[in-house]
């Protein structure tokens, strides 16, 4: 079990432990917290899995894990490891069960003064008209081609059936299109889970969100991104629903008997993985872009509902209804991309589970509008808690490869929070302080309590001081609606 001693304290946001820790480890493991946090991540397996990660062949620089961390599936939320290619591995456990599950901003002309009187009536279109809950299907019956077409074109898709901008691709990570998806590599069964839920929003941590900005903190950023104080705007967090799910657990499956193949020799079978230059690789790379696409697709559906029923409760009010996207990214994924390591230009697969990609001012994967003050991430937090955007930095460029924290991150698990407050109960307290709640279900509204997430602020603060992102604006919670 780790200790604090075994760490090595690089500054007061980064602490490390060093190769010399564990005799199979290739590179040190680094957290970015303060003292509290780290004590929190001291308390589940998650810097434990970091350490397990920093064994993986291939594995380049450090394995990170940000002030959000707690413990996942074989690799850690809130975790980032980088393999060189060709050899290096991928590792679906270090990508997530919810692939591409993500966040979604966008931005209204309204005022909160001006919508205020209007939030009970917007909750209620936004529970009709935006699916949540277990299981539950939405308005689209997807044929075979039609799924199909989405698994290979993301939200392009949506773009051909009049429910996507080029404004909403362009403000989208890679435009809301994974390149070499191949939708023959995604079995029967991750179809059928997908077919029915394009549009949902799903249960769990998902959410959708209408929020007032509280707060601006850097000046030029906001106003690249079209965001102002007492701002009405609108945050969707969900994924790639039961089709990424299947997806992730097809390959876990499929992995578990080739490692011996290929002579890999795990800590913990959970972070089963196949050199990403192999046949198991590539197929695992090709399936898990479809689902990419899939969860670029349902946030894009989801966001046409959102303007509906925006539409549909201030349309004779006579004011301002549309909602302009500010900028979609991804929390888990893994991306072929190009970063400087130990001073050497290197192709490396990034897997960011529960971490946001944060590009620095001047990345051409930045839109051309915000390419000056770096990409928008987006950090919610948890119902009645503050949620952030933040700017990519090139000290993100530097340390993590271009990555930072995706939101507030856990402390208690869902049935540690179910056991200390009944939803109804939760529900009543939102409610008291203004804040309008509608929930899938009582169970799943008390599981994602906000006394089960770290504070927001604290991690947020965390990843300014490192110099891993800068803090853009604060939003505060007018609305929810939970999966």
């Amino acid at each position: 079990m780790l200790q604090k001693s075994d760490f090595r304290r690089i500054n007061d946001y980064l602490w490390e432990i060093p190769v010399s820790y564990r005799s199979d480890m290739r590179v040190p493991a680094r957290v970015y917290v303060d003292e509290v946090l780290l004590e929190d991540a001291l308390g589940d397996k998650s810097l434990e899995q970091l350490v397990n990660a920093a064994t993986l062949p291939g594995v380049v620089g450090a394995t990170i894990a940000m002030p959000d961390v707690h413990q996942g599936y074989g690799f850690p939320v809130g975790g980032v490891a980088a393999t060189a290619l060709p050899d290096g591995i991928i590792s679906p456990g270090a990508i997530g069960y919810d692939i591409n599950c993500g966040v979604r901003l966008l931005a209204s002309a309204l005022d909160v003064d001006e919508a205020r009187p209007y939030l009970d009536h917007l909750a209620d279109a936004l529970y009709r008209n935006c699916p949540s809950g277990v299981g539950r299907g939405g308005r689209y019956r997807l044929t075979t081609r039609e799924l199909t077409a989405v698994l290979r074109d993301g939200a392009r898709w949506c773009r051909q059936q009049g429910i996507a901008s080029d404004e909403d691709l362009l403000h989208t990570e890679e435009q809301g299109c994974m390149p070499n998806a191949d939708p023959e590599l995604v079995s029967a069964q991750a179809r059928e889970r997908g077919r029915e839920q394009l549009g949902t929003l799903g249960s769990g941590n998902h959410f959708l969100e209408v929020d007032r900005i509280t707060a601006i903190a850097d000046a030029e950023a906001a106003a690249a991104y079209g965001l102002r104080l007492n701002q009405v705007v609108v945050l969707i967090h969900c994924g790639s629903r039961g089709l990424g799910h299947q997806v992730c657990t097809d390959y876990v499956r499929e992995f578990q008997p080739v490692i011996k193949r290929y002579g890999i020799t795990l800590p913990d079978r959970e972070l089963v993985c196949a050199p990403l230059s192999s046949p198991e690789g590539q197929r695992y790379l090709a399936a898990m872009h479809c689902a990419a696409n899939f969860a670029f697709a349902n946030r894009q559906a989801l966001a046409h509902q959102v303007r509906e029923s925006f539409e549909q409760v201030f349309r004779r009010s006579g004011l301002p209804t549309e909602l302009r996207q500010v900028y979609d990214v991804a929390h888990n994924i893994g991306k072929i991309e190009t970063h400087t390591v130990a001073g050497q230009t290197l192709q490396v697969c990034v897997h960011r589970k529960g971490a946001t990609r944060a590009f620095a001012p001047g990345s051409e994967q930045i839109p051309p509008d915000y390419r000056a003050v770096g990409q928008p991430v987006l950090v919610p937090g948890s119902m009645g808690t503050a949620s952030y955007v933040l700017a990519g930095t090139a000290g993100a460029m530097e340390q993590t490869f271009g990555s930072t924290c995706h939101g507030a991150g856990r402390v208690l698990s869902r049935t540690a929070a179910k056991k200390q407050i009944h939803g109804d109960q939760l529900r009543q307290q939102l409610n008291a302080r203004g804040i309008h709640v509608r929930a899938g279900s009582l169970s799943g509204l008390a599981e994602e309590a906000p006394f089960a997430y770290k504070r927001v602020e604290r991690v947020v603060e965390v990843v300014e001081r490192a110099g891993i992102a800068r803090i853009v604006a604060r939003l505060e919670p007018l609305l929810v609606v939970k999966g």
